[in-house]
């Protein structure tokens, strides 16, 4: 009686363990890149090999799990999935990265919380998902998105009094006017790498739903976005730096290849793989719901670690993205629950399990392209938007 009980106690906690480890992994990854990137780690150099390893790691599963039921590679197929190689790991990555270059850890953990504001923009002028403003499920996710925006801004451009933490060490009492203007302008630059990041994530999101609509094979699919990401970033590297410079892709055992293995091996394998068997009980917004718990851990980490200053403009703008992210997770959440009368006034892109039950499509975080493919990993799964207005 008592084994029973707490199995179900252990079965019941699960969910919260994974989610948890999820957030731990993705602060850590957070950590580890930004602390490679202070030590002069070329970004465009580490997304090329970032992929690269997630290739090796995702394709051996693919050719296993698939093989029987990949659909034949058309030219249409083939273009999209390169505009995804293009748009994801090339443009979104890069980006970030840069994004992160000029700000920081905290900074870009926080500003990632948009994401799904992003991704709703997107399917909405796709037609992806309709909304009725007259349902307060559409309203909570408008509102939430122009709140979402809005503490983005208030982040970017407030900053306030420095926070003193007690384990953080700061050095000197006060910036210059002109190194002040700078770190200002440095935060300017990189929100707006970060935001177009994220516009750019919302776009891949989207034309991966209709890519696996006509080849719903996830884990190819994935494998070749992170083939040809691969690639294509390597040209633009190599262009970007004006030829090759053998130093900048040297591996040594240091810092940079434990970033590169980490994300590849833990981000882009066992934390997705963690991430599907979620959302496939729980669904999406059941994890998409614990990202804030990852930009707290990034908060304490980062001002440890590496030595970020928090201000009072900072928290109250992620505070505020925050409060968007919940206020368009609620509406998501009502989107599943609603009846399939209510399906003409607008829903959710949807994700079909094995079992016959649609789930909308995963909202995750930047460089997340092996999650979506997670979601159902069985043989039988595919995604599959429930409007075919595209």
């Amino acid at each position: 009686m008592e084994a029973a009980r707490y199995g179900d106690l252990l079965g019941r906690a699960k969910p919260y363990l994974a989610v948890i480890s999820i957030q731990l992994g993705f602060a850590g990854m957070t950590i580890i890149t930004k602390f490679a990137l202070n030590k002069g780690m070329d970004q465009h150099v580490f997304v090329v090999y970032r992929y690269l390893v997630a290739t090796i790691g995702i394709a051996p599963f693919a050719l296993i799990f698939e093989r029987k039921r990949r659909p034949k590679m058309t030219i249409s197929i083939f273009i999209k999935i390169m505009i995804m190689g293009l748009l994801e790991p090339v443009i979104d990555q890069n980006l970030y990265y840069t994004g992160m270059k000029f700000t920081g850890a905290t900074f870009t953990s926080a500003m990632c919380n948009v994401l799904p504001a992003f991704a709703f923009i997107m399917a909405w002028i796709f037609r992806l998902e309709k909304v009725n403003v007259r349902k307060i499920r559409s309203q909570a996710k408008i509102v939430g998105t122009i709140v979402t925006v809005g503490g983005a801004m208030l982040m970017t451009l407030v900053n306030g009094t420095v926070i003193n933490l007690p384990w953080a060490h700061q050095s000197g009492a006060s910036s210059s006017g002109a190194a002040a203007s700078s770190a200002k302008q440095d935060n300017v630059k990189g929100a707006i790498m970060i935001i177009s990041g994220c516009f750019c994530w919302a776009s891949f999101v989207i034309l991966q739903a209709m890519t696996l609509k006509v080849y719903p094979v996830e884990l190819t699919l994935t494998a070749l976005i992170c083939l040809t990401g691969s690639l294509q970033g390597a040209v633009f590297a190599v262009a970007f730096e004006g030829g090759f410079r053998r130093s900048s892709w040297a591996i040594h055992f240091d810092y940079i290849l434990l970033s590169i293995v980490y994300s590849g091996i833990i981000r882009s394998g066992m934390q997705y793989y963690l991430q599907g068997m979620v959302m496939k009980t729980r669904g999406p917004v059941f994890i998409t719901a614990f990202s804030p718990l990852g930009m707290v851990i990034v908060a304490i980490l980062g001002s440890f670690i590496l030595h970020e200053i928090l201000t009072v403009g900072r928290i109250i703008g992620a505070l505020v993205i925050v409060a968007g992210l919940y206020m368009v997770l609620w509406g998501k959440s009502k989107d599943e629950l609603q009846s399939p009368s209510d399906d003409c006034s607008g829903s959710s892109p949807k994700v079909a399990s094995g079992k016959g039950d649609l789930q909308p499509i995963p909202v995750s975080m930047p460089g997340s392209i092996e999650a979506a493919s997670y979601a159902a990993v069985d043989d039988t799964s595919k995604f599959k938007p429930t409007h075919d207005a595209v």
